[in-house]
């Protein structure tokens, strides 16, 4: 895995839409660059030669760790991509001494929660609030 640049934006940002990852509520290119921006998040990448075939974003918010937009290639799902980024990401968090790492998963995405139940992560007895602050409200 290598760790995102800027000039990987636009590349990222189509995969992650390929993916069906992005929501019209969310910037993708923005979210792309603030995770660059600070040495508390990256992106890191998976790569077949010059082919991006998965990405994952990872955060430290000083308590847990958070993993956003992990998205392999559909064309090369299923040949350990996901767990390899996964595995990564959970390093990544590991040398800033997170001691938690989380997700957040849609409720109707079978696939990725059977994935990550795969993984060992399991759901947790929380319950995720939120609101807009930007004026934008949810389709």
């Amino acid at each position: 895995m290598i760790a995102a640049t800027k000039a990987d934006a636009a590349e990222t940002v189509e995969l992650w839409h390929a993916c069906g990852l992005t929501r019209p509520w969310n910037d993708p290119h923005a979210d792309f660059a603030l995770a660059l921006a600070t040495s508390t998040s990256t992106i890191l990448l998976a790569r077949d030669g010059d082919t991006l075939i998965g990405s994952v974003m990872v955060g430290f918010d000083g308590h847990r760790g958070w993993i956003y937009y992990l998205a392999v290639a559909p064309n090369r799902r299923r040949g350990g991509i996901g767990r390899a980024l996964m595995a990564a990401a959970e390093a990544w968090l590991a040398e800033l001494d997170a001691p938690k790492v989380q997700l957040m998963v849609r409720d109707t995405n079978d696939a990725a929660l059977g994935f990550y139940a795969r993984l060992g992560y399991a759901p947790q007895a929380v319950v995720t609030l939120g609101r807009f602050l930007n004026g934008m409200v949810k389709p």
